[in-house]
């Protein structure tokens, strides 16, 4: 302690013990960006996948495509509406989408916002945000978030879940 006593007393160790606190904190404020992270694909291939998938499913939902949104959709649906609450016969979603969709209500997904995430010997979760246009109704929605999952099965893929937020 002997030894330290001169640093002490000229500050130069204070000064020492001040900037390598210093330094440590800002190298972990440096670490830690605000925020959310920047989303990187796990997988490519898949979410290219996914994102044709997509504008498969919304080209068919805005031109009344039946026959797309049959093949797309699968028998075990569940449909999770924030308004509507749920809805699992499939039948009873494509009847919907015909009486109050068909010519009356386009879709339109936010360039960039999907992401997608594997599931293990399942298929996949897509998120992103979208909004709607009505045609009886001047302006455009706001964007709101959605979650899809897909499921791949002998080769073929089919929405199981969708989740819609308004």
């Amino acid at each position: 302690m002997t030894n330290l006593l001169p640093l002490l007393r000229s500050g130069w160790l204070r000064l020492a013990v001040a900037v390598t606190l210093s330094a440590t904190a800002e190298g972990v404020r440096a670490q830690d960006p605000p925020g959310p992270p920047r989303y990187v694909p796990a997988s490519q291939e898949l979410h290219d996948t996914i994102v044709r998938l997509d504008a498969r499913w919304e080209d068919a939902y805005n031109t009344c495509k039946m026959d797309v949104h049959e093949a797309l959709i699968a028998e075990d649906l569940e449909f999770f509406h924030d308004l509507g609450g749920l809805s699992t016969s499939k039948r009873q979603v494509l009847e919907a989408v015909k009486a109050n969709v068909c010519g009356k209500v386009t879709r339109e997904l936010l360039p960039g916002s999907i992401e997608v995430y594997p599931i293990k010997d399942y298929g996949a979760v897509q998120m992103g945000y979208h909004r709607f246009r009505n045609v009886n109704e001047p302006g455009v929605g706001r964007y709101a978030r959605f979650v899809h999952v897909w499921r791949l099965a002998d080769g073929r893929w089919q929405l199981t879940r969708v989740i819609s937020l308004h």
